[in-house]
């Protein structure tokens, strides 16, 4: 496989796709049935591609793997595409959810059919390239170029006030990019390359780390998105349509937590050791502040999008405990969230497209009317608290197990998250499907459809297999991990099995 750029194939095939849907004239239905049909088998064929990856993946090296290096720009920048253990659970990710989106938008995208499927598969590219480019520079182009499809589904196939929600996220995670583009420069400068690797091993000076991971932070801290610079998310969620939010709570948000372990604690691990308390902090605001808001919502989007904060403060108080388990939590939360969160938001998107609304207020009881349903959310609800045995609980009991190593009154506040988390998911379940069903709007709806049972069986079969049996996502990224801690973070903890950990 090493002369065969598997790689280029994964992150351009979707734009294949999006080719010969812009070959597709007329808007009759059997052009849009083709449409959506060429974006379904078009991503079917990305994973199943992608796949190979994982086959002929060497678990035991920390080494970039698949590497693709040609000079572009001058030569000044490479097209330098490859993958670790870091970076190829969030490919497989990225590839895995979209046939799910494509199916999700099946019923409930009506107008611009074509337009909607060339905007998601160009997404898709651009989100394989961010995981797979090793150039600083190919990376940033990818990373902000998403922005644009992202742009165009929330203001063009979104909610009532999707104008308002679609520039708000627009600009926030603009403009906090500047600033990365700056910082880029600033090591171009320095060290003469852009080259990832290289830089993941050059010793910058300590007053500049503190400047560059301050400029890297700024971007990375609104995809997550940190608090207080969260305010765009819910807005965006709520006016999005499902699969949008799907994709922008599974992977999107992930490319923050990615940029941290990617380059703020290779490129810049003292100033990461230094800057860790204020990110401590950030984290915990987030984990109890955003889960009490999260009470307080009366829009079930909403509320799961607040979810997503509180959670992503898990995974930023893991990255920088700086040890084995707070890393190794924070990957498998991001993993784990990618497929919960997104379940939610595709729960949502059930009753929504048989109700027109998202109102907690207007449901009540559907369990009488769905219970395959009800089974099916309430699995994804007791993975979003962190039962044991759901994929959830191995994520935060590992980011917990590292913060209370780096800081006791850390882990101690934010366990209080996983509480509060309970009490606004439960509360949710049961008023939105527990209960008498006395609303008569109610009383004709339809249980799961085939095609959301297709949907929806995988990402439970994974939340639960995981849960159980975590190994897979481990095997992939414990080299990885391992070099990032012996060569990165000084200050390490032993390392431990973390899958014993979360049989306990």
């Amino acid at each position: 496989m090493s002369d065969w750029p598997i790689l280029s194939l994964v992150t351009f095939l979707p734009l294949a796709g999006a080719f010969f849907i812009l070959l597709i004239r007329g808007e009759d239905e059997a052009s849009l049935r083709n449409a959506r049909h060429i974006a379904l088998w078009t991503t079917v064929l990305t994973f199943l591609v992608s796949l190979i990856l994982v086959v002929d993946f060497d678990y035991a090296t920390s080494n970039f793997q698949f590497v693709e290096k040609h000079p572009w720009l001058g030569g000044t920048i490479a097209y330098h595409l490859g993958v670790d253990g870091i970076s190829m659970p969030f490919v497989i990710l990225t590839t895995f959810l979209m046939p799910i989106c494509i199916l999700a938008s099946w019923v409930s995208v009506e107008k611009r059919v074509k337009e909607y499927m060339i905007a998601f598969l160009a997404l898709e590219t651009l989100m394989v390239g961010v995981f797979c480019s090793l150039d600083l520079v190919l990376f940033y182009l990818f990373f902000e170029a998403g922005l644009i499809p992202m742009f165009l589904i929330i203001g063009i196939w979104g909610g009532a006030r999707r104008i308002y929600a679609s520039f708000k996220f627009f600009l926030y995670t603009l403009l906090g990019s500047v600033l990365m583009l700056l910082a880029i420069m600033a090591m171009y400068w320095q060290a003469g390359t852009t080259d990832i690797p290289t830089l993941m091993a050059y010793d910058f000076p300590l007053e500049m780390q503190k400047w560059l991971w301050l400029a890297f932070f700024a971007s990375l801290a609104v995809k997550m998105p940190m608090w207080p610079v969260h305010t765009w998310l819910p807005d965006a969620h709520v006016e999005a349509p499902t699969a949008a939010s799907v994709i922008l709570a599974a992977v999107l948000l992930k490319m923050g937590g990615y940029g941290f372990i990617r380059f703020s604690l290779p490129m810049f691990p003292d100033a990461s050791e230094f800057f860790a308390p204020l990110v401590f902090t950030l984290s915990v605001i987030a984990i109890v502040y955003t889960s009490l808001v999260a009470l307080m919502q009366e829009d079930i989007k909403k509320l799961i999008a607040y979810s997503s904060v509180a959670h992503m403060g898990f995974v930023t108080m893991g990255i920088f405990s700086l040890n084995r388990q707070g890393i190794d939590g924070a990957m498998f939360q991001m993993i784990s969230h990618g497929f919960v969160s997104g379940a939610l938001f595709l729960c949502v998107g059930v009753v929504y497209d048989r109700m027109h609304t998202r109102e907690i207020a207007a449901y009540g009881g559907i369990v009488n009317r769905m219970p395959a349903y009800a089974a099916v959310f309430m699995v994804f609800t007791m993975a979003n608290v962190g039962l044991p045995g759901t994929s959830g609980f191995v994520g935060e009991f590992l980011t917990l197990a590292g913060a209370f190593q780096a800081n006791t009154w850390v882990a101690f506040i934010a366990t209080s998250g996983v509480i509060l988390s309970a009490c606004y998911a439960l509360w949710l379940y049961r008023k939105v499907v527990m209960g008498e069903l006395v609303k008569p709007s109610l009383k004709y709806l339809t249980d799961l459809t085939p095609r959301e049972i297709a949907i929806l069986a995988p990402l439970v079969i994974l939340t639960i297999l995981f849960g159980v049996w975590p190994d897979p996502i481990f095997n992939i990224m414990s080299a990885s991990v391992d070099n990032l801690i012996s060569t990165s973070i000084s200050t390490a903890s032993p390392a431990i099995d973390p899958a014993a950990i979360a049989a306990r």
